[in-house]
Protein backbone atom coordinates (compact mmCIF):
# COMPACT_ATOMS: atom_id res chain seq x y z
CA UNK A 1 0.00 0.00 0.00
CA UNK A 2 3.02 2.53 0.57
CA UNK A 3 4.01 1.90 -3.14
CA UNK A 4 -0.18 2.99 -4.00
CA UNK A 5 0.22 5.91 -1.37
CA UNK A 6 3.26 6.92 -3.44
CA UNK A 7 1.54 7.00 -6.85
CA UNK A 8 -1.29 8.68 -5.12
CA UNK A 9 1.36 11.70 -3.73
CA UNK A 10 2.29 12.22 -6.98
CA UNK A 11 -0.60 12.82 -8.95
CA UNK A 12 -1.47 15.15 -5.63
CA UNK A 13 1.53 16.93 -6.02
CA UNK A 14 0.53 17.48 -9.72
CA UNK A 15 -2.77 18.83 -9.30
CA UNK A 16 -1.64 21.11 -6.77
CA UNK A 17 0.58 22.78 -9.36
CA UNK A 18 -2.24 23.21 -12.05
CA UNK A 19 -3.72 24.70 -9.07
CA UNK A 20 -1.13 27.19 -8.09
CA UNK A 21 -0.49 28.33 -11.50
CA UNK A 22 -4.58 29.45 -11.77
CA UNK A 23 -4.50 30.32 -8.16
CA UNK A 24 -0.96 33.20 -8.87
CA UNK A 25 -2.13 34.01 -12.08
CA UNK A 26 -5.13 35.77 -11.03
CA UNK A 27 -3.64 36.91 -7.35
CA UNK A 28 -0.92 38.93 -9.61
CA UNK A 29 -1.24 41.37 -12.30
CA UNK A 30 -0.13 40.46 -15.70
CA UNK A 31 3.23 41.85 -15.72
CA UNK A 32 4.15 40.31 -12.25
CA UNK A 33 2.87 36.70 -13.71
CA UNK A 34 4.98 37.03 -16.72
CA UNK A 35 7.95 37.69 -14.31
CA UNK A 36 7.43 34.81 -11.78
CA UNK A 37 6.70 32.34 -14.97
CA UNK A 38 10.21 33.36 -15.81
CA UNK A 39 11.54 33.48 -12.51
CA UNK A 40 10.22 29.84 -12.14
CA UNK A 41 11.53 28.49 -15.53
CA UNK A 42 15.32 29.80 -14.46
CA UNK A 43 15.38 28.39 -11.08
CA UNK A 44 14.30 25.16 -12.97
CA UNK A 45 16.84 25.63 -15.49
CA UNK A 46 19.46 26.13 -12.64
CA UNK A 47 18.72 22.93 -10.64
CA UNK A 48 18.76 20.86 -13.79
CA UNK A 49 22.08 22.35 -14.73
CA UNK A 50 23.46 22.26 -10.91
CA UNK A 51 21.59 19.30 -9.65
CA UNK A 52 20.79 16.74 -12.21
CA UNK A 53 23.89 15.42 -12.85
CA UNK A 54 23.51 14.56 -8.48
CA UNK A 55 20.13 13.05 -8.89
CA UNK A 56 20.75 10.89 -11.91
CA UNK A 57 24.06 9.52 -9.87
CA UNK A 58 21.73 8.39 -7.12
CA UNK A 59 19.44 6.50 -8.89
CA UNK A 60 21.68 3.96 -10.37
CA UNK A 61 23.79 4.05 -7.27
CA UNK A 62 22.46 4.85 -4.26
CA UNK A 63 21.80 3.14 -1.97
CA UNK A 64 24.68 0.11 -3.26
CA UNK A 65 24.29 -3.35 -2.39
CA UNK A 66 25.09 -3.14 1.27
CA UNK A 67 25.18 -1.09 4.37
CA UNK A 68 29.17 0.10 3.88
CA UNK A 69 28.37 1.26 0.25
CA UNK A 70 25.48 3.52 0.70
CA UNK A 71 27.31 5.45 3.56
CA UNK A 72 30.11 6.10 1.26
CA UNK A 73 27.11 6.60 -1.15
CA UNK A 74 25.58 9.57 1.03
CA UNK A 75 28.66 11.25 2.06
CA UNK A 76 29.99 11.58 -1.45
CA UNK A 77 26.88 12.86 -2.62
CA UNK A 78 25.95 15.65 0.45
CA UNK A 79 29.81 16.77 -0.74
CA UNK A 80 28.82 16.58 -4.66
CA UNK A 81 25.31 18.88 -2.99
CA UNK A 82 27.30 21.21 -1.16
CA UNK A 83 30.44 21.68 -3.85
CA UNK A 84 27.22 22.26 -6.65
CA UNK A 85 24.71 24.32 -3.87
CA UNK A 86 28.60 26.58 -4.11
CA UNK A 87 28.49 26.88 -7.87
CA UNK A 88 24.70 27.99 -8.13
CA UNK A 89 25.36 30.79 -5.17
CA UNK A 90 28.33 32.19 -7.26
CA UNK A 91 26.46 32.18 -10.77
CA UNK A 92 23.75 34.58 -8.69
CA UNK A 93 26.44 37.44 -9.30
CA UNK A 94 26.22 36.99 -12.82
CA UNK A 95 22.42 38.29 -12.64
CA UNK A 96 23.36 41.98 -14.06
CA UNK A 97 24.80 40.66 -17.19
CA UNK A 98 21.03 39.75 -17.89
CA UNK A 99 19.83 42.55 -16.93
CA UNK A 100 18.64 41.34 -13.51
CA UNK A 101 19.15 42.92 -10.07
CA UNK A 102 22.09 40.79 -7.86
CA UNK A 103 19.35 40.59 -5.04
CA UNK A 104 16.81 38.33 -7.44
CA UNK A 105 19.71 36.47 -8.51
CA UNK A 106 20.39 35.34 -4.80
CA UNK A 107 16.90 34.73 -4.51
CA UNK A 108 16.82 32.60 -7.48
CA UNK A 109 20.13 30.30 -6.85
CA UNK A 110 18.65 30.24 -3.24
CA UNK A 111 15.34 28.37 -4.36
CA UNK A 112 17.33 26.48 -6.45
CA UNK A 113 19.52 25.25 -3.90
CA UNK A 114 16.86 24.67 -2.06
CA UNK A 115 14.43 22.78 -4.74
CA UNK A 116 17.09 20.69 -5.86
CA UNK A 117 18.59 19.64 -2.14
CA UNK A 118 14.75 18.53 -1.93
CA UNK A 119 14.46 16.64 -4.83
CA UNK A 120 17.85 14.59 -4.41
CA UNK A 121 16.40 13.79 -0.69
CA UNK A 122 13.45 12.69 -2.25
CA UNK A 123 15.05 10.49 -4.62
CA UNK A 124 17.18 9.32 -1.92
CA UNK A 125 14.37 7.84 0.15
CA UNK A 126 12.48 6.24 -2.79
CA UNK A 127 15.60 4.60 -3.91
CA UNK A 128 16.16 3.40 -0.26
CA UNK A 129 12.46 2.35 -0.69
CA UNK A 130 11.41 4.46 2.02
CA UNK A 131 7.84 4.69 0.48
CA UNK A 132 6.09 5.57 3.62
CA UNK A 133 8.03 8.69 4.48
CA UNK A 134 8.75 9.56 0.55
CA UNK A 135 5.00 9.53 -0.53
CA UNK A 136 4.03 12.07 3.50
CA UNK A 137 7.08 13.95 2.73
CA UNK A 138 5.70 14.85 -1.05
CA UNK A 139 2.36 15.71 -0.45
CA UNK A 140 3.98 18.14 2.18
CA UNK A 141 6.41 19.67 0.14
CA UNK A 142 3.79 20.33 -2.64
CA UNK A 143 1.43 21.56 0.34
CA UNK A 144 4.06 23.97 1.78
CA UNK A 145 5.14 25.24 -1.39
CA UNK A 146 1.42 25.88 -2.70
CA UNK A 147 0.04 27.55 0.74
CA UNK A 148 3.54 29.72 0.71
CA UNK A 149 3.37 31.11 -2.52
CA UNK A 150 0.04 32.21 -2.24
CA UNK A 151 0.20 33.71 1.01
CA UNK A 152 3.18 35.87 -0.22
CA UNK A 153 0.74 36.91 -3.60
CA UNK A 154 -2.55 37.51 -0.69
CA UNK A 155 -0.37 39.68 1.46
CA UNK A 156 0.95 41.92 -1.40
CA UNK A 157 0.46 41.46 -5.06
CA UNK A 158 3.62 42.02 -6.29
CA UNK A 159 6.99 39.77 -7.56
CA UNK A 160 9.25 40.37 -4.76
CA UNK A 161 6.60 39.00 -2.36
CA UNK A 162 5.49 35.92 -4.25
CA UNK A 163 8.94 35.16 -4.26
CA UNK A 164 9.60 35.46 -0.55
CA UNK A 165 6.69 32.76 -0.05
CA UNK A 166 8.40 30.43 -2.84
CA UNK A 167 12.30 30.84 -0.64
CA UNK A 168 10.22 30.59 2.45
CA UNK A 169 8.17 27.36 1.14
CA UNK A 170 10.98 25.79 0.22
CA UNK A 171 13.18 26.55 3.26
CA UNK A 172 10.53 25.51 5.95
CA UNK A 173 10.06 21.89 3.34
CA UNK A 174 13.51 21.82 4.02
CA UNK A 175 13.81 22.00 7.62
CA UNK A 176 10.85 19.55 8.00
CA UNK A 177 12.23 17.03 5.74
CA UNK A 178 15.69 16.72 8.09
CA UNK A 179 13.80 16.78 10.87
CA UNK A 180 11.85 13.89 9.89
CA UNK A 181 14.37 11.60 7.80
CA UNK A 182 17.43 12.30 9.89
CA UNK A 183 17.48 9.14 11.38
CA UNK A 184 17.06 7.34 8.47
CA UNK A 185 19.19 9.82 6.21
CA UNK A 186 21.87 10.60 8.49
CA UNK A 187 23.35 13.45 6.95
CA UNK A 188 27.57 13.03 6.46
CA UNK A 189 30.01 14.62 4.18
CA UNK A 190 32.62 12.17 2.94
CA UNK A 191 34.76 12.69 -0.64
CA UNK A 192 35.70 9.46 -2.29
CA UNK A 193 37.48 10.79 -5.97
CA UNK A 194 36.73 7.59 -7.69
CA UNK A 195 33.01 7.70 -6.41
CA UNK A 196 32.74 11.31 -7.54
CA UNK A 197 34.14 10.55 -10.52
CA UNK A 198 32.05 7.73 -11.04
CA UNK A 199 28.87 9.84 -9.98
CA UNK A 200 30.05 12.72 -12.56
CA UNK A 201 30.83 10.67 -15.48
CA UNK A 202 27.44 9.00 -15.45
CA UNK A 203 25.09 11.63 -13.82
CA UNK A 204 26.22 13.70 -16.65
CA UNK A 205 25.46 11.61 -19.66
CA UNK A 206 22.17 11.11 -18.10
CA UNK A 207 21.54 14.41 -17.69
CA UNK A 208 22.66 15.07 -21.08
CA UNK A 209 20.10 12.78 -22.46
CA UNK A 210 17.58 14.88 -20.37
CA UNK A 211 18.64 17.98 -21.68
CA UNK A 212 18.17 16.54 -25.03
CA UNK A 213 14.77 14.94 -24.59
CA UNK A 214 13.99 18.30 -23.37
CA UNK A 215 14.77 19.83 -26.62
CA UNK A 216 12.30 18.38 -28.44
CA UNK A 217 9.04 20.05 -27.36
CA UNK A 218 10.67 23.26 -28.48
CA UNK A 219 12.15 22.11 -31.31
CA UNK A 220 8.87 21.27 -32.63
CA UNK A 221 7.10 24.36 -31.68
CA UNK A 222 9.89 26.74 -33.12
CA UNK A 223 8.97 24.70 -36.55
CA UNK A 224 5.06 25.05 -35.56
CA UNK A 225 5.48 28.95 -35.28
CA UNK A 226 7.42 29.15 -38.14
CA UNK A 227 5.56 27.43 -40.72
CA UNK A 228 2.22 28.59 -39.85
CA UNK A 229 2.45 31.37 -37.94
CA UNK A 230 -0.18 32.53 -35.44
CA UNK A 231 -2.25 29.44 -36.88
CA UNK A 232 0.41 27.51 -34.49
CA UNK A 233 -1.59 28.44 -31.24
CA UNK A 234 -3.61 25.06 -31.52
CA UNK A 235 -0.67 22.45 -32.20
CA UNK A 236 0.99 23.75 -29.71
CA UNK A 237 -1.40 23.93 -27.03
CA UNK A 238 -2.06 20.49 -27.89
CA UNK A 239 1.55 19.98 -27.27
CA UNK A 240 1.68 21.40 -23.94
CA UNK A 241 -1.72 19.77 -23.34
CA UNK A 242 -1.10 16.12 -24.32
CA UNK A 243 2.05 15.38 -22.89
CA UNK A 244 1.32 15.87 -19.56
CA UNK A 245 -0.59 12.72 -18.69
CA UNK A 246 2.09 10.59 -19.80
CA UNK A 247 4.80 12.46 -17.74
CA UNK A 248 2.97 11.85 -14.86
CA UNK A 249 2.13 8.70 -15.58
CA UNK A 250 5.96 7.64 -16.56
CA UNK A 251 7.11 10.01 -13.49
CA UNK A 252 5.36 7.90 -10.92
CA UNK A 253 6.19 4.44 -12.00
CA UNK A 254 9.73 5.06 -12.57
CA UNK A 255 9.68 6.24 -9.14
CA UNK A 256 7.77 3.86 -7.88
CA UNK A 257 9.34 0.73 -9.42
CA UNK A 258 13.00 1.41 -10.68
CA UNK A 259 14.59 1.43 -7.57
CA UNK A 260 13.96 -2.27 -6.90
CA UNK A 261 14.99 -2.93 -10.34
CA UNK A 262 18.67 -1.60 -9.64
CA UNK A 263 18.61 -2.89 -6.25
CA UNK A 264 17.66 -6.71 -7.84
CA UNK A 265 20.26 -6.22 -10.15
CA UNK A 266 22.97 -5.42 -8.18
CA UNK A 267 22.34 -7.89 -5.76
CA UNK A 268 21.31 -10.77 -8.03
CA UNK A 269 22.57 -10.00 -11.36
CA UNK A 270 20.90 -11.69 -14.20
CA UNK A 271 18.54 -13.98 -12.78
CA UNK A 272 15.29 -15.67 -13.06
CA UNK A 273 14.10 -13.17 -10.72
CA UNK A 274 15.15 -10.07 -12.26
CA UNK A 275 13.76 -11.25 -15.68
CA UNK A 276 10.92 -11.56 -14.19
CA UNK A 277 10.54 -8.04 -12.51
CA UNK A 278 11.76 -6.44 -15.81
CA UNK A 279 8.98 -8.08 -17.59
CA UNK A 280 6.70 -6.92 -15.40
CA UNK A 281 8.40 -3.31 -15.58
CA UNK A 282 8.23 -2.67 -18.83
CA UNK A 283 3.99 -4.12 -18.64
CA UNK A 284 3.30 -1.43 -16.31
CA UNK A 285 4.77 0.87 -18.52
CA UNK A 286 3.73 -0.13 -21.83
CA UNK A 287 0.19 -0.96 -19.92
CA UNK A 288 -0.61 1.71 -18.33
CA UNK A 289 0.40 3.98 -21.35
CA UNK A 290 -2.19 2.62 -23.47
CA UNK A 291 -4.54 2.61 -20.61
CA UNK A 292 -4.02 6.23 -20.36
CA UNK A 293 -4.12 6.77 -23.80
CA UNK A 294 -7.53 4.84 -24.29
CA UNK A 295 -9.44 7.27 -21.47
CA UNK A 296 -7.95 10.61 -23.68
CA UNK A 297 -8.95 9.41 -26.90
CA UNK A 298 -12.61 8.67 -25.60
CA UNK A 299 -12.74 12.39 -23.89
CA UNK A 300 -10.69 14.78 -26.47
CA UNK A 301 -13.55 15.69 -28.25
CA UNK A 302 -15.53 16.37 -25.41
CA UNK A 303 -12.77 18.22 -23.41
CA UNK A 304 -11.60 20.31 -26.61
CA UNK A 305 -15.34 21.63 -26.85
CA UNK A 306 -15.01 22.46 -23.02
CA UNK A 307 -11.35 23.39 -22.01
CA UNK A 308 -10.27 25.08 -25.44
CA UNK A 309 -11.08 28.44 -26.70
CA UNK A 310 -12.95 28.31 -29.76
CA UNK A 311 -10.74 29.91 -32.46
CA UNK A 312 -8.64 27.24 -31.23
CA UNK A 313 -10.88 23.73 -31.05
CA UNK A 314 -10.77 23.21 -35.21
CA UNK A 315 -6.82 23.60 -35.30
CA UNK A 316 -6.94 21.65 -31.82
CA UNK A 317 -8.32 18.76 -33.10
CA UNK A 318 -7.26 17.88 -36.11
CA UNK A 319 -3.40 17.88 -35.09
CA UNK A 320 -4.14 16.69 -31.57
CA UNK A 321 -4.51 12.45 -32.19
CA UNK A 322 -1.23 12.75 -33.90
CA UNK A 323 0.02 14.72 -30.70
CA UNK A 324 -1.44 11.77 -28.57
CA UNK A 325 0.48 9.27 -30.62
CA UNK A 326 3.72 11.25 -30.28
CA UNK A 327 3.17 11.62 -26.64
CA UNK A 328 2.60 7.67 -26.86
CA UNK A 329 5.42 6.92 -28.45
CA UNK A 330 8.21 9.29 -26.96
CA UNK A 331 7.27 8.13 -23.45
CA UNK A 332 8.24 4.57 -24.40
CA UNK A 333 11.29 5.52 -25.71
CA UNK A 334 12.22 7.47 -23.38
CA UNK A 335 11.09 5.36 -20.20
CA UNK A 336 11.52 1.99 -21.35
CA UNK A 337 14.47 1.51 -23.67
CA UNK A 338 16.89 3.23 -22.00
CA UNK A 339 16.35 1.15 -19.04
CA UNK A 340 19.09 -1.78 -20.10
CA UNK A 341 21.47 0.41 -20.54
CA UNK A 342 21.13 2.39 -17.61
CA UNK A 343 21.45 -0.69 -15.14
CA UNK A 344 24.01 -2.00 -17.52
CA UNK A 345 25.80 1.42 -17.04
CA UNK A 346 26.02 1.90 -21.25
CA UNK A 347 26.38 5.77 -21.21
CA UNK A 348 26.80 5.53 -25.33
CA UNK A 349 23.74 3.61 -25.34
CA UNK A 350 21.84 6.22 -23.39
CA UNK A 351 23.06 9.03 -25.20
CA UNK A 352 22.30 7.96 -28.13
CA UNK A 353 18.82 6.88 -27.38
CA UNK A 354 18.34 10.05 -26.33
CA UNK A 355 19.55 12.12 -29.63
CA UNK A 356 17.99 9.45 -31.83
CA UNK A 357 14.24 10.64 -30.37
CA UNK A 358 15.66 13.99 -30.78
CA UNK A 359 16.50 14.38 -34.05
CA UNK A 360 13.87 11.55 -35.67
CA UNK A 361 10.88 13.36 -34.16
CA UNK A 362 12.27 17.24 -35.47
CA UNK A 363 13.31 15.89 -38.47
CA UNK A 364 9.61 13.64 -38.73
CA UNK A 365 8.24 17.62 -38.55
CA UNK A 366 10.62 19.38 -41.08
CA UNK A 367 10.01 16.81 -43.38
CA UNK A 368 6.43 17.22 -43.51
CA UNK A 369 6.65 20.85 -43.02
CA UNK A 370 8.63 20.90 -46.43
CA UNK A 371 6.44 18.46 -48.32
CA UNK A 372 3.16 19.81 -47.42
CA UNK A 373 3.57 23.14 -45.99
CA UNK A 374 0.61 24.92 -44.03
CA UNK A 375 -0.66 21.96 -42.99
CA UNK A 376 -0.82 21.39 -39.38
CA UNK A 377 -1.51 18.43 -39.60
CA UNK A 378 0.94 16.94 -41.78
CA UNK A 379 3.60 18.25 -39.46
CA UNK A 380 2.05 16.89 -36.39
CA UNK A 381 1.46 13.42 -38.08
CA UNK A 382 5.19 14.30 -39.23
CA UNK A 383 6.27 14.30 -35.69
CA UNK A 384 4.52 10.91 -34.45
CA UNK A 385 6.22 9.01 -37.99
CA UNK A 386 9.78 10.17 -36.33
CA UNK A 387 8.59 9.34 -33.08
CA UNK A 388 7.31 5.67 -34.52
CA UNK A 389 11.02 5.30 -36.73
CA UNK A 390 12.72 6.38 -32.91
CA UNK A 391 10.68 3.91 -31.16
CA UNK A 392 11.44 1.29 -33.89
CA UNK A 393 15.29 1.79 -34.31
CA UNK A 394 15.65 1.53 -30.38
CA UNK A 395 14.31 -1.58 -29.88
CA UNK A 396 17.54 -3.27 -30.96
CA UNK A 397 18.88 -1.41 -27.53
CA UNK A 398 15.65 -3.21 -25.50
CA UNK A 399 16.84 -6.82 -26.69
CA UNK A 400 20.40 -6.38 -25.30
CA UNK A 401 18.71 -8.03 -22.19
CA UNK A 402 16.69 -10.94 -21.51
CA UNK A 403 13.41 -10.26 -19.71
CA UNK A 404 9.80 -12.09 -19.29
CA UNK A 405 7.29 -10.07 -20.90
CA UNK A 406 3.67 -10.76 -19.60
CA UNK A 407 1.08 -9.84 -22.69
CA UNK A 408 -1.98 -10.30 -21.40
CA UNK A 409 -2.38 -7.22 -19.52
CA UNK A 410 -0.66 -5.71 -22.78
CA UNK A 411 -2.80 -6.77 -24.85
CA UNK A 412 -6.13 -5.76 -23.40
CA UNK A 413 -4.79 -2.72 -22.64
CA UNK A 414 -3.87 -1.99 -26.34
CA UNK A 415 -7.36 -3.30 -27.37
CA UNK A 416 -9.14 -1.12 -24.85
CA UNK A 417 -7.39 1.86 -27.08
CA UNK A 418 -8.52 0.32 -30.40
CA UNK A 419 -11.97 -0.45 -29.68
CA UNK A 420 -11.95 3.30 -27.92
CA UNK A 421 -10.55 4.81 -30.86
CA UNK A 422 -13.32 3.08 -33.24
CA UNK A 423 -15.94 3.97 -31.35
CA UNK A 424 -15.25 7.67 -31.76
CA UNK A 425 -14.74 7.43 -35.21
CA UNK A 426 -17.94 4.88 -35.63
CA UNK A 427 -20.00 7.23 -33.53
CA UNK A 428 -18.13 10.51 -35.06
CA UNK A 429 -21.66 12.68 -35.48
CA UNK A 430 -23.04 12.66 -32.04
CA UNK A 431 -20.15 13.95 -29.36
CA UNK A 432 -22.27 12.47 -26.53
CA UNK A 433 -23.11 9.20 -27.29
CA UNK A 434 -19.19 8.84 -29.11
CA UNK A 435 -17.66 10.15 -26.17
CA UNK A 436 -20.07 7.90 -23.71
CA UNK A 437 -19.31 4.34 -26.16
CA UNK A 438 -15.92 4.99 -25.83
CA UNK A 439 -15.63 5.98 -22.35
CA UNK A 440 -17.58 2.61 -21.48
CA UNK A 441 -15.13 0.35 -23.25
CA UNK A 442 -12.27 2.00 -21.83
CA UNK A 443 -13.04 1.30 -18.79
CA UNK A 444 -14.32 -2.23 -19.11
CA UNK A 445 -11.75 -3.41 -21.44
CA UNK A 446 -8.67 -1.99 -19.05
CA UNK A 447 -10.21 -2.49 -15.73
CA UNK A 448 -9.13 -6.04 -15.56
CA UNK A 449 -5.09 -5.05 -16.91
CA UNK A 450 -5.08 -2.14 -14.57
CA UNK A 451 -6.50 -4.38 -11.50
CA UNK A 452 -3.26 -6.72 -12.53
CA UNK A 453 -0.59 -3.96 -12.74
CA UNK A 454 -2.08 -2.10 -9.42
CA UNK A 455 -1.26 -5.47 -7.74
CA UNK A 456 2.03 -5.58 -9.32
CA UNK A 457 2.63 -1.88 -7.97
CA UNK A 458 1.73 -2.84 -4.11
CA UNK A 459 3.38 -6.29 -4.03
Amino acid sequence: MAKIAALGAYLYQSLLAFGLLIVVSHLLPASDYVAYSLFVAIVQFADIVCFQWIRAASTRFYPGPDEASEKAERGVIMAELTGSAGICLLGAFLAPLFGAPVWLGLIGALAAILQGAGELHLTMLRFRQEFRLFSWLQGARATILAAATITGAAIRPDLAHVLAGVLAGNLIYCVIAWALSRRVLPLSVRWQSDIARRNLVYGGVSAGAGVATLLVPLALKTIFLSTLGAAAAGPMLALDLLQRPFVMIMSSLQAIRFPELVALFDRQGDSEAFRTELGRFYALVVGFSLIGAAGMVALLDLAARVVIPTGLQESFLRTAPFVMLLALLRALVQNMLPTPAHLQRRLPAILGLAALDCILTCAGALVAALLIPGSDRAIAAGTAAGAAAALALGLVVLRRHSFAMPWPPVLLSGAALALSWLSVRWFAGNLWLATGTALAAALLLSARPALTLVRWIAR
